[in-house]
């Protein structure tokens, strides 16, 4: 039986192709796809969201829009990473018939999981906004979802919206901490510890064989490949958010642990870093799993293998 998800997404370039590698691993019964301000705004998000799922023929899925800005601060745009739209000018000239739902993304997840109980995961790849208000609205969200899977944070390396905070947790911090302390017993990060090691190249482009795939992917990541090889020397895309699907898809690309992990949100220098006790000093119980190492080549195998899906 397929795996029941929610994505929650911002949809930026990354997020794109994390909807993409879902709907075309047929492994899921995606519920619904619920936006959020993060990346761009909430109605550029969900616009995105619309245009992608049109295009992957895949009207029947559910979007339903959420919060329009943070849980305390003002909302942070990334153009200068995805681009004036958000995914890097692709699919500039469509226009998606299909239109987002009525509701409250955070609604519709509490709605969702409480008549599925016990079977949904949730895969985050935006700031945890719609489920910090998802969880104040109905604290025994814990005990009824199957599993919460975020993209976000880093641990043992620097961040990549400040020097110490990676986008996602930066840009809500204050949603990140209710997230981190409700007690999920089934948390699992997923940080640039390893998807900065997930990289998408010009010959893993080539390799995609449906023209109208490899052709959206080249063309959207064009404007994140020139920035990733601006910082990093390496011309790639890092696929942030896909590798938090892939990791719903197929566990053992990622090896974990468990510790006690915080956000830091009140620190000039340190705002939105993830605090990982690796030596256990404060004495918490572990409140997540950690993903600390990656199979690269299992990663793009599942990737590209599931793309070529017909």
């Amino acid at each position: 039986m397929n795996k029941r998800i929610i994505m929650d997404v911002d949809t930026g370039i990354d997020d794109a192709i994390a909807i993409m590698l879902a709907v075309k691993s047929g492994r899921f019964n995606i519920e619904g796809i619920t936006t959020v301000s993060g990346n761009v705004s909430l109605q550029q998000a969900t616009d995105n969201t619309c245009k992608i799922a049109e295009f992957l023929g895949a009207n029947d899925i559910p979007i339903i829009r959420g919060a329009n800005q943070p849980y305390l601060r003002q909302p942070r745009f990334e153009h200068h990473v995805h681009g004036s739209d958000g995914i890097g000018g692709a699919l500039a000239d469509m226009r998606p018939t299909k239109r987002p739902y009525d509701g409250f993304a955070p609604d519709f997840i509490i709605d969702t999981v409480k008549r599925h109980p016990g079977e949904v995961t949730l895969i985050m790849t935006a700031p945890l906004t719609n489920l910090a208000l998802a969880l104040r609205k109905c604290p025994e969200l814990i005990e009824q979802v199957d599993e919460v899977i975020f993209m976000g944070g880093v641990v043992t390396s620097f961040g990549n919206v400040s020097p110490m905070a990676e986008y996602n947790i930066f840009a809500d911090p204050e949603a990140a901490r209710i997230v981190f302390q409700a007690g999920f017993p089934k948390l699992t990060m997923v940080g640039l510890d390893v998807t900065r090691r997930a990289l998408l190249r010009d010959e893993h482009i080539a390799s995609l064989t449906n023209e109208a795939i490899r052709n959206y992917v080249r063309e959207s990541t064009e404007i994140y490949v020139n920035r990733y090889e601006e910082r990093n020397g390496i011309r790639a895309c890092a696929m942030h958010d896909p590798l938090a699907v892939a990791v719903a898809l197929d566990r053992t690309i990622v090896g974990t642990a468990s510790h006690f992990v915080d956000v830091e949100t009140k620190s000039e220098l340190c705002d939105g870093q993830t605090v990982c006790d690796f030596q256990n000093r404060l004495q918490r119980v572990a409140n997540m799993d950690v993903c600390l190492d990656l199979d690269e080549q299992a990663f793009m195998r599942l990737f590209i293998d599931t793309l070529n899906r017909p």
